[in-house]
């Protein structure tokens, strides 16, 4: 078997990053590059890796969707009695990763998180497609099934239940908020001496920026 190392690897190098050019604001910035990363086409940019840990410290890590930030954080939706909202509970600090590998960047966020209200999950909840609305109440997410059959049945139970009403919104689904506490900024530079740059989130709110090696 060939070792990766065999395989060419492309240079998604870019200009240098100065600290000069950053926003003092560490959303503000995330917002530029955010708004880069749709300019230059990347496909969705707002797909994160979300790791969470058990209380004996083993991590876990998956995909979820960003669907809201603002100045109180980050926040995705999914369903409370998943395997990632167990750990939440348990441990509620986490850490997000925005690989965007074909732009040479990355982000990575940590920080503390919690439920947001039900009104704002029930809010977004309805701006969602039906079928959408219907998977929500049909998966019992991360639990284990014999086969997809169930799933599938599941599905055709709940669009029967709800056909021709309004869908509610479950009490196991909602969403989540993380605050940061530091967010670094990733950026590809030739020869593996890359550009990094940490904010890490004072007392008073501001923000202290820091180069790190790479």
């Amino acid at each position: 078997m060939p070792l990766i190392q065999d395989y060419p690897e492309p240079d998604f190098s870019r200009s240098p990053l100065e600290i000069e050019a950053l926003d003092s604001d560490a959303l503000k910035q995330f917002e530029k590059w955010l708004r880069e990363a749709y300019q230059e086409d990347y496909p969705m940019p707002h797909a994160m890796s979300l790791a969470t840990a058990s209380p004996n410290g083993m991590p876990t890590m998956r995909t979820v969707l960003l669907k809201l930030y603002d100045s109180r954080g980050f926040v995705f939706y999914t369903n409370y009695s998943s395997r990632k909202a167990k750990q939440i509970a348990e441990h509620p600090e986490v850490s997000l990763l925005f690989p965007w590998i074909q732009l040479g960047r990355q982000i990575i966020i940590t920080g503390a998180i919690e439920k947001i209200p039900k009104t704002e999950s029930l809010k977004y909840f309805r701006s969602r497609p039906r079928n959408s609305q219907l998977s929500a109440w049909a998966s019992e997410q991360s639990t284990v099934i014999s086969s997809r059959k169930i799933l599938e049945s599941n599905f055709s139970a709940v669009k029967l239940r709800f056909s021709g009403k309004v869908i509610p919104l479950p009490d196991f689904w909602g969403g989540y908020r993380v605050n940061p506490t530091s967010v670094e900024f990733w950026q590809n530079r030739k020869d593996r001496l890359h550009d990094r740059f940490v904010y890490n989130c004072e007392k008073n709110g501001d923000w202290n920026i820091d180069r790190l090696t790479p």
